[in-house]
């Protein structure tokens, strides 16, 4: 079970399609600008490519599970908690328990302000049954028996769990109150139906940003099997392993997994992974390249630092917080494919499938 209690950020972030924003680019190459990528890249059609992306939306159920997950966030037993009838059958509670065996509290019993749905079988066999009929505010005591299949120390162990129901999350069926989203703290967020409004513009950038996503990785599907690109040489792609295994640990750390563990659910190794995609970012990047110097492309110094300045600024961090361990001719870089690629998406036909 988890702690219940989040910032309003935390929870949005949960469902965020993409991250990184206000961040320097995770993989780029300094020297690119100075390779003669004519001697790898034969360029195929690119000033008309044809993609079709699905339109940036926002779903119905969408809209609704995000918007009561924000407003279950900041429920309290004296702000928008139910407190007025028992525990029933599918409700959330949110409870203190602390569990004990021959008298002494074990490793894992206990823990305050955990969430648990009854019904859910997230908890061993009775402790969830036990809590129906539990008014909030009341504190009852669970004899039980973990299974044979348990942990060592623990395995088929009867024990004895207190838990105090603190009160009841509301369900989607319940009227949310505007007290409970003024607590938010959000500039201009007071009311549900503004909070409501919140969630959908918070969903729809997403989409938004999602959409582009989408396309770009469509544009770059079909450069990349319109042109010819020759072996590049081994210590150009090496210079993109450490960007690559940056990115995969953030990822991974992100969803709690160590680095091994996540590359395996796609059914490669960390180094399969770093090679795959280090060549494969090489590979774009001498398009890109390619490409700007064909079209005459170019980010001059003060476009450079404008870029810099605009995204430091957004991030509310210094240049040289956003630019970390990168310097500015990798910035410069990074900002050369957002320009190519937005030469691209304005010359490309875009319709949905």
């Amino acid at each position: 079970m988890k702690k219940k209690w989040m910032s309003i950020a935390a929870v949005l972030c949960i469902i965020c399609v993409l991250a990184g924003c206000g961040e320097a680019p995770a993989v780029t190459n300094r020297s690119l600008y100075r390779m003669d990528v004519s001697k790898y890249v034969t360029l195929g059609e690119y000033d008309n490519i044809n993609v079709s992306v699905e339109p940036a939306k926002v779903e119905q159920s969408q809209w609704d599970e995000l918007l009561l997950a924000v407003y279950q966030s900041y429920v309290t037993a004296e702000n928008g908690g139910i407190v007025d009838r028992a525990v029933e059958i599918g409700d959330t509670v949110i409870i203190d328990y602390e569990g004990r065996k021959d008298g002494i509290v074990f490793a894992g019993g206990t823990a305050s302000n955990a969430d648990l749905t009854i019904g859910s079988g997230s908890f061993i066999d009775g402790f969830e049954d036990g809590l129906i009929g539990v008014m909030p505010g009341s504190t009852v005591e669970l004899n039980l028996t973990f299974p044979e299949n348990y942990n060592e120390e623990l395995a088929g162990q009867a024990v004895v769990f207190m838990v105090t129901v603190n009160y009841i999350l509301p369900s989607e069926e319940d009227k949310m109150e505007d007290s409970v989203v003024a607590a938010l703290g959000v500039p201009d967020v007071n009311t549900v139906e503004e909070l409501r409004q919140y969630v959908y513009g918070y969903l729809y950038d997403n989409a938004e940003a999602n959409y582009q996503y989408m396309v770009q990785n469509a544009i770059m599907e079909q450069l990349l099997n319109g042109s010819v690109i020759e072996e590049l040489p081994e210590t150009f792609v090496e210079s993109y392993h450490d960007g690559i295994y940056n990115s995969l640990f953030n990822a991974a750390s992100g969803y709690g997994m160590d680095v091994d563990t996540y590359v395996s659910l796609m059914g490669m190794t960390k180094e399969e992974y770093v090679n795959h995609y280090s060549l494969l970012q090489a590979k774009q990047d001498v398009l890109l390249q390619a490409i700007a110097n064909r079209e005459n492309l170019t980010v001059s110094d003060e476009e450079l630092q404008t870029e810099l300045e605009g995204e430091a600024a957004a991030a509310g961090i210094t240049v040289e917080g956003l630019l970390g361990n990168y310097d500015r001719e990798e910035y410069r870089n990074y900002v050369m494919s957002e320009k190519v690629m937005k030469y691209l998406m304005e010359k490309a036909e875009i319709t949905e499938p």
